[in-house]
């Protein structure tokens, strides 16, 4: 079973990381939870991310808010991809840990998805894992069929009510 790491900076992030760690389990890749800070655990930081490959680990999705160096640090230690959500904090309403996350340097990338988007953080975690595992591919194609099959259902429902 494939496996992606969901860190976070701090145990109230978990609320807003959640909808990713649901977005795995319904595709079968197995979480690997965890809450370290770049600022106040960079030790653990470290040791986790370059370490990370070892443990089975092919995707990181970092969670962090205002400033938001989390997913930054970690892909500045290991070679697999990082996916960042910035989260929305009391301060500049997300804008500080979105610019935080996405204004990475030259030579270490980190994908980064909208203010609390930990959804879409899930599901390009699975579609990276989709290059490798097939079955994930096939799974991903029927979820996007499946979102289209309700935009038509409800386009549907909407001309029969104004009919």
């Amino acid at each position: 079973m494939p496996k992606v790491a969901v860190i976070m900076g701090s145990a109230s992030d978990y609320e807003i990381v959640s909808p990713a760690v649901k977005i795995l389990k319904k595709f079968e890749i197995e979480p690997v939870v965890k809450i370290m800070s770049a600022h106040r655990t960079p030790a653990l930081v470290h040791e986790f991310a370059s370490s990370a490959m070892d443990t089975g680990i092919e995707v990181i999705i970092a969670a962090a808010g205002k400033a938001a160096h989390l997913a930054g640090v970690i892909a500045s230690e290991t070679p697999l991809p990082v996916i960042g959500i910035p989260v929305k904090s009391s301060t500049m309403d997300g804008l500080d840990s979105l610019l935080s996350t996405v204004q990475m340097p030259a030579g270490v990338p980190v994908a980064t998805v909208a203010i609390n988007g930990s959804e879409n953080a899930g599901l390009l975690a699975v579609q990276m894992l989709s290059l490798k595992y097939p079955r994930l591919l096939k799974k991903f194609t029927l979820y996007k069929q499946e979102l289209a099959d309700k935009v038509i259902a409800a386009d549907e429902a909407l001309k029969k009510e104004l009919d």
